[in-house]
């Protein structure tokens, strides 16, 4: 099961549960008010060529104006 992370709406508790995506959530441990899940960005890293401008054409290409 995956785990996600969810903040209390009562005490601002920010914690970590395994549960599946359509299954309803406990509630907070701390003060048993109702948690939302958290969303946070994940980062991409970008390797090798090709992801720049200078990359992206041979090498008898020209800008294009």
């Amino acid at each position: 099961m995956p785990i996600y992370e969810y903040k209390c709406d009562n005490c601002s508790a920010q914690f970590e549960l395994k549960y599946n995506l359509g299954d309803e959530p406990e509630p907070c441990p701390r003060c048993r008010g109702k948690v939302r899940r958290v969303f946070s960005p994940v980062p991409v890293i970008f390797k090798g060529s090709g992801f720049y401008i200078t990359d992206s054409g041979g090498k008898n290409s020209e800008p294009s104006t």
